[in-house]
């Protein structure tokens, strides 16, 4: 679907929302929250999947009701586990996992909720954590690279559940505040004031938390883990800013600036730079710049 096109049915969704809002305001707020938590796109079918995927060992597993897909790429001791972003799967990790397996490690990876081939039809972050969290407690990973909301999630992981398995992280174009995600999502659709406001409450209502302080710098905060913050000065998706809002709070981080590859940050140079800090011994610089 085009920009343009996309734009237009985003709008014309919000003006079906907010004509609802003033009839029947409980339905225009489950129908905002809907369309603000169902990923549209990053859906897997069993029988036609990716080679990357095909060539892993591949697990359901049950929990709390539902369940999840990892996948396993076996190798030795060392491993690292990959937990991708909003609208993806874990076939994201491709060009990445071509570099990993030069370490000989055991990759491990996985599909978000009504990601992939996971089950559900809503994506939460806290919901996403405890997918992780069961992974990490039944593989006990070194590593940990998350990219988008898949970083927000490592990072909402390891200060929800400190793991002493973890020894490095890595944070790849990570949103920083669900207030600025919220906020976008009401720029795209043109959501009116009143059905924001029960949207917002609706999420507190969702997650427990209010959502000005859900934040991925407040959960770096909590994070004593020695980690790796990159973000694109050209992201597209995610602002700049946030990944420094990010990096300014991980206090045991050092931050990468690149230039030009986007909110993907599909890059030979970064992929290089992540597998140096992950395997290799560390130089004392805090800021980077890959242009």
């Amino acid at each position: 679907m085009s920009p343009i096109i996309t734009k237009i049915v985003a709008k014309a969704l919000g003006l079906s929302i907010n004509l609802l809002s003033y009839v029947a305001p409980a339905k225009a707020t489950a129908l905002a929250y809907r369309y603000f938590s169902k990923p549209l796109y990053g859906k897997l079918k069993r029988d036609d999947l990716p080679g990357i995927l095909r060539e892993a060992q591949l697990e359901t597993i049950l929990h709390n009701g539902g369940n999840f897909q990892s996948y396993i790429w076996p190798g030795n001791e060392t491993k690292v586990l990959l937990v991708h972003g909003w609208e993806s799967n874990s076939a994201r990790w491709k060009l990445l996992i071509s570099y990993l397996r030069k370490a000989g490690c055991t990759i491990i990876a996985l599909d978000a909720p009504a990601h992939g081939l996971s089950d559900g039809k809503e994506y939460t972050i806290p919901r996403y954590a405890e997918y992780v969290n069961v992974l990490i407690q039944k593989h006990q990973p070194n590593h940990l690279i998350g990219h988008s909301l898949g970083g927000a999630t490592v990072l909402y992981t390891q200060a929800h559940y400190p793991n002493p398995y973890i020894e490095k992280m890595v944070v790849l174009g990570a949103p920083s505040e669900l207030t600025i995600v919220l906020n976008n999502y009401r720029k795209m659709l043109g959501l009116n004031k009143r059905i924001f406001k029960n949207l917002k409450k609706h999420c507190t209502d969702r997650f427990g938390l209010d959502p000005m302080s859900f934040s991925a710098a407040a959960f770096a905060k909590k994070i004593d883990v020695p980690g790796l913050v990159v973000h694109d000065r050209e992201d597209e998706t995610v602002a700049f800013s946030e990944g420094m809002r990010i990096a300014n709070a991980y206090t045991n981080a050092k931050f990468v600036a690149t230039k030009g590859m986007g909110h993907r940050l599909h890059d030979d140079r970064l992929y290089n730079r992540i597998y140096t800090f992950l395997f290799n011994e560390e130089d004392e610089v805090s800021i980077e710049e890959i242009a």
